[in-house]
């Protein structure tokens, strides 16, 4: 008999094998500070363009009160208990009303995390004789709800409806006539490349095919729509949507997270979602605190304003400086560059320790290799200023990574504190 451990030793996976070099700094980096487009890095000042922080709600005094005067009143305990047995209150019963009228579904459940939520809810929604066709970009929580189910599975390429409607064809063979469904999962944003889930088209193809469409809006919750109802709003199919999935992770810049839809859905899920009936309550200083971020993300359009004044300035100047910023249509924006990873590794630290730019990087087994993605998340709280400094930034490493400069340096050791 093996110890299982010994796996550990032989194979640490496609990021772990790097953790020796990178542990500290290219991995768990520790930005400290307030939370700003400012911050401290090993240190020493930079300008941060890695957080989901959207409207700057994070940092907001009115927030930063509403979360300490919750936080005095009622503790991190209370409620204690599952929301079934004994953690419901009249706070968490007000948030779903409001979040379902928010975003015009019926009816609302809380979700203490978004990643497992969305786990728990895939896994509550579907049986062995149903089958689930998703993208293939979908992020990771959906994939690995995906992965629990019992029955067939189908991925189509993304945004590809072609390859959807194989997939749609290939399900409907499968079930015939027993007495399976369909769930088709996309998302509303997709975080990594910046594009929306063709919403609209795949609720087109509801005419053809019957099937559910349940919507990961993680990043469009708050950042799309007229009102920042999300990314159903924006494309104006809010309707066709059957089962809303959004975090308090990124335009709410707390914890939590919630599902909408029709009564009798999300009553299932109330009676049904296992992460839920068997997990303590939403604490009461998230309730509350969220009560406080829907109400100024609701009420104040100054705050989403302020993010598109500098998502457009941001994109704008980077396709005009010839940066290739693939096909996003929302505040994600990617820089995508051509370079190996010991490049990336170089560009990366160049841009930090020399320019004083932190944003996030992507690179192989996260997508091909060949490729570098310097991915930026403008906030309402960053300035033009800032957007200048970034260009000319990105010029001088574009410059360098160009002429082969990151390949002849080797950076072998980053003292971290």
């Amino acid at each position: 008999m093996k110890d299982i451990f010994e796996k550990i030793q032989k194979n640490m996976g496609p990021l772990g094998i790097h953790s020796k070099e990178a542990h500290g700094y290219y991995t768990f980096p520790k930005l400290e500070g307030e939370l700003a487009p400012r911050m401290k890095f090993m240190g020493k000042e930079v300008l941060n363009w890695s957080l989901n922080n959207y409207l700057g709600l994070g940092n907001n005094p009115e927030v930063r009160k509403a979360d300490a005067e919750a936080a005095a009143d009622w503790g991190c305990a209370y409620p204690m208990g599952a929301r079934m047995m004994s953690g419901n209150t009249s706070n968490h019963e007000r948030l779903e009303n409001e979040l379902a009228e928010f975003v015009s579904k019926e009816d609302c459940i809380l979700l203490n995390f978004g990643y497992q939520g969305v786990l728990s809810a895939i896994d509550c929604l579907v049986d062995r004789h149903d089958v689930i066709v998703y993208d293939a970009e979908c992020h990771a929580c959906i994939i690995d709800g995906v992965r629990l189910h019992a029955g067939k599975r189908y991925v189509y390429k993304h945004n590809d409806l072609e390859s959807l409607e194989t997939q749609l064809k290939r399900a409907e063979k499968l079930i015939g006539d027993s007495q399976g469904g369909i769930l088709v999962i996309t998302e509303g944003v997709y975080g990594m490349s910046g594009s929306q889930g063709k919403l609209k088209e795949i609720i087109e193809l509801k005419k053809k095919f019957d099937f559910r469409l349940f919507v990961d809006d993680a990043h469009g919750f708050g950042t799309m729509g007229k009102t920042g109802a999300g990314t159903g709003e924006e494309q104006g199919c809010q309707d066709g949507i059957d089962v809303y999935f959004s975090t308090f992770a990124k335009s709410m810049a707390s914890v939590g997270a919630f599902i909408a839809a029709d009564k009798e859905v999300v009553n299932y899920l109330r009676y049904n979602m296992r992460s839920q009936i068997f997990a303590k309550s939403l604490p009461m200083p998230l309730v509350v605190g969220a009560l406080k971020r829907l109400a100024m993300l609701r009420d104040d359009p100054s705050h989403k304003a302020n993010l598109w004044k500098i998502v457009n300035a941001l994109q704008g100047e980077l396709k005009k400086a010839g940066f290739n910023i693939g096909i996003t249509t929302t505040p994600v924006t990617p820089v995508v560059l051509n370079g190996t990873m010991p490049e990336a590794t170089n560009l990366t630290y160049d841009l930090r320790e020399n320019f004083n730019i932190f944003c996030s990087i992507v690179a192989y087994p996260v997508i091909p290799r060949g490729q570098i993605i310097l991915r930026l998340i403008p906030t309402a709280m960053h300035s033009i200023a800032d957007v200048e400094e970034t260009i000319q930034a990105f010029k001088a490493i574009k410059s360098k990574l160009d002429s082969g400069a990151y390949k002849a340096e080797v950076i072998t050791n980053v003292a971290v504190s």
